[in-house]
């Protein structure tokens, strides 16, 4: 694939959706990462539903810390390795307020020094909070990336690495949410929803035309 495709598709994604953002439910930066940690291995409408019941009385990390572990543990039980998730959460509450007061800290490595925070939640963060370009590669973008062509890699870091490299740079703040929600509601893993996608045409998935005939 070219740049000149590449830019088109992404394009055609900015006039579908000028403004993407992730569907996780937040009203600052704390509350983001917090939730972006919860959302390992976790769909965002989980997690949605476990934040609501502490955000609005508990959403700051003094808040949270007076929640206690077992407190956190029963609003998030709901969701997927949560007596992990609840114990990472309130230590990543504790380090915020002893060495950051409080304040989420804006740098890779600050971020994945934090417990429950890896590459990708550091990227959400970083991207999101802070509007820096940063490819946080879910299996959703790996999916998409891989099949269109827009970047193909063996390995998440692969994929992150040459999206940073190949998508064009007026696209590359967004690029993370435009993709991640393409792979969400179009380009899904088991039956693809080819006739339904914009970019069908500039795709290189070689089984689109079976998968249009046969839907």
């Amino acid at each position: 694939m070219n740049r000149q495709i590449r830019t088109e598709i992404f394009e055609r994604f900015r006039a579908a959706n000028p403004h993407p953002t992730t569907e996780l439910e937040y009203e600052n930066t704390f509350q983001l990462l917090i939730a972006v940690i919860l959302s390992a291995q976790a769909t965002d409408v989980s997690v949605n539903i476990a934040t609501r019941r502490f955000f609005p009385t508990h959403g700051s990390p003094e808040g949270i810390i007076a929640l206690g572990l077992e407190g956190l543990t029963e609003c998030i039980k709901s969701i997927g390795l949560y007596k992990t998730k609840a114990k990472n959460v309130m230590r990543t509450c504790e380090i915020l307020l002893e060495e950051y007061q409080g304040v989420v800290p804006n740098t890779r490595a600050a971020l994945e020094a934090l417990p429950g925070v890896g590459r990708k939640t550091a990227n959400v963060v970083l991207n999101t909070a802070f509007g820096l370009p940063a490819m946080a590669v879910d299996t959703h973008i790996f999916r998409v990336s891989n099949r269109t062509g827009i970047a193909k890699g063996k390995n998440v870091r692969e994929v992150e690495d040459r999206l940073m490299r190949l998508v064009p740079r007026e696209f590359l703040l967004d690029a993370h949410h435009w993709l991640i929600l393409h792979g969400r509601y179009v380009c899904v893993a088991r039956k693809p929803k080819c006739p339904e996608c914009g970019i069908a045409d500039l795709c290189e998935f070689k089984e689109k035309t079976t998968l249009q005939q046969t839907k």
